[in-house]
């Protein structure tokens, strides 16, 4: 076998001189070198940002976005959407491990689930079986390649692999939340009632304790309602991310006049930058999880108002954040219960 670099180098076609994730074309050759392994893909979950944008892009046609889908693979040679610059993840079962790697704890045959983003990983998709459109999964006959750097879980025994899929798709989120929140702080998770953003309701309910205050903000009362329900938030308020004067109003009335020491911005939508800056406080912390961020947008916004925030890309990795986002389901049996319901 050939070696190859750590990073996955070898890969990039185009431009040449950058890792795989900048590139816009990589070698999808499914031949693996030493230090690769390779994956049989049974299904992709695509990143939030990423399917909504195709889905709007296709008007909901689910063979436009079947179509969009192969058509980017195609070109890349990986599940990168061309406006968002996002992937997503895989599971699958490994087929082959190079050389160079045989000593890893893995074996053929495992199951993983990837914990590094489609928008580097090579991907040959041979099929598209099925899209469900509600959940942004797509189950697949295909390929992948997780280089030598690549990091992957090995799916539980204890839950589902659909289960296991959903959660472990935003696992840095709840991690990362995990080492921000504190006790008796005020937090506001905007986009509160999806995957990511429910599970950092929960992490951050947890480590507030009974002094904080985790405020939900959400599009429709009625998940305002759930939220509430199911214990996930102490507050939540109904009002729209691209509004950001009035996500602030509403966020004073539910935290007794104050703005808050941290938000955690899970949206799926673009232009939501500053309902995330400006109910913080001067000192507190923004966490941009999500990937239709504009980084541009986010740092002159802030100069705009004089707000004096650290800002925080949402690294989707963490040490631990598999560990910590599965514990999470199965501490909580209302979260999986919702989770089993949801996204199986």
């Amino acid at each position: 076998m050939k070696k190859g670099c750590k990073y996955g180098s070898h890969r990039v076609i185009e431009p040449q001189g950058v890792l795989t994730q900048a590139a816009l074309k990589i070698d999808n050759n499914m031949e693996i070198y030493d230090n690769e392994i390779l994956i049989d893909v049974s299904s992709l979950n695509i990143d939030s940002a990423s399917f909504t944008q195709i889905k709007e892009e296709a008007n909901g046609d689910v063979e436009k976005i079947k179509a969009k889908i192969l058509e980017i693979v195609g070109e890349r040679g990986k599940m990168q959407n061309p406006v968002t610059g996002s992937g997503g993840m895989f599971i699958g079962t490994v087929l082959q491990i190079g050389e160079a790697l045989k000593d890893r704890d893995l074996k053929v045959g495992d199951k993983i689930a990837s914990l590094v983003s489609l928008s580097l990983t090579p991907l040959k998709i041979e099929e598209i079986r099925d899209i469900k459109i509600d959940i942004d999964r797509v189950e697949v006959k295909a390929k992948a390649i997780l280089f030598e750097s690549g990091i992957y879980a090995k799916l539980p025994t204890d839950m589902s692999e659909a289960l296991a899929l959903a959660a472990l798709d935003v696992a840095g989120a709840p991690a990362q939340v995990a080492k921000l929140v504190k006790p008796g702080q005020s937090v506001l998770v905007l986009g509160a009632a999806g995957k990511s953003g429910m599970l950092c309701c929960y992490e951050a309910m947890k480590r507030v304790g009974p002094t904080g205050n985790v405020i939900a903000m959400v599009r429709k009362k009625a998940q305002a309602d759930k939220l509430k329900e199911w214990g996930l938030c102490h507050a939540a308020i109904v009002s729209d991310a691209q509004k950001p004067v009035d996500v602030l109003n509403k966020t004073l009335e539910a935290n007794e006049g104050n703005e808050v020491d941290l938000s955690i911005s899970c949206v799926n939508i673009p232009n939501t930058e500053m309902a995330c800056i400006l109910p913080v406080k001067d000192n507190g912390t923004v966490y941009f999880f999500s990937m239709a961020t504009s980084f541009t947008k986010a740092a002159l916004g802030a100069e705009g108002v004089g707000k004096d925030v650290t800002m925080i890309i949402g690294n989707g990795y963490t040490k631990g954040h598999a560990e910590i986002t599965l514990s999470e389901l199965r501490e909580s049996k209302t979260l999986r219960k919702i989770f089993d319901e949801l996204y199986i």
